[in-house]
């Protein structure tokens, strides 16, 4: 089996594949994790790798090909990817929403040490939406994708005012209610 979560910063797509990963003896992956590796082995922030793979094609292709390569090579994986829902076909497809208020607060909680850029939940919030806006722009412009648009997703859970707990519960019904009808 393999998953796909995708969604919104701070939405929980982290936390809640190592719930998955967990319940489903799966291993995990996270294009999060590339982009840090990425970030760090460039001596850049993760907003500024964000802005640079505007005109960089090469970040995006790097964390394109790791996927696609996923995909082709493994069975039974959980990815947390923004578009593992579309260089991973074959997967279950979910994506996780969250109010950007809610998720500055989460990620500025969490004290990333590699985002020392969040000074605090405002300025969270506003590197949120400058993220956001630089990721929609590049897909659009390299694949004619929204990933933000839910009809690409077998499930959308918001994750606003619900407990990481209750949002894994979610999807861990959905998957079995799937795997059932499929037997």
């Amino acid at each position: 089996m393999i998953i796909t979560i995708s969604g919104a910063l701070g939405s929980g797509k982290s936390t809640v594949a190592k719930i998955l990963v967990r319940k489903f003896n799966l291993k995990h992956y996270s294009t999060g994790d590339f982009m840090r590796e990425i970030s760090a082995k460039r001596g850049v922030t993760l907003l500024e790798l964000s802005k640079l793979a505007e005109t960089d094609k090469s970040i995006d292709k790097e964390l394109d090909e790791r996927q696609i390569k996923l995909g082709k090579e493994e069975d039974d994986f959980i990815i947390d990817a923004r578009l593992g829902w579309h260089f991973i076909p074959n997967s279950v497809k979910i994506f996780l929403d969250v109010a950007d208020e809610e998720a500055a607060k989460r990620i500025f909680k969490e004290g990333r040490t590699d985002e020392k850029y969040n000074l605090d939940v405002e300025s969270t919030l506003e590197n949120i939406k400058n993220r956001r806006d630089s990721e929609i722009k590049r897909y659009q412009e390299y694949y004619g994708l929204n990933y933000y648009d839910h009809n690409n997703y077998d499930l959308v859970v918001d994750t606003t005012e619900i407990p990481v707990e209750e949002v894994a519960k979610k999807i861990i019904k959905f998957i079995e209610e799937k795997n059932n009808r499929n037997t």
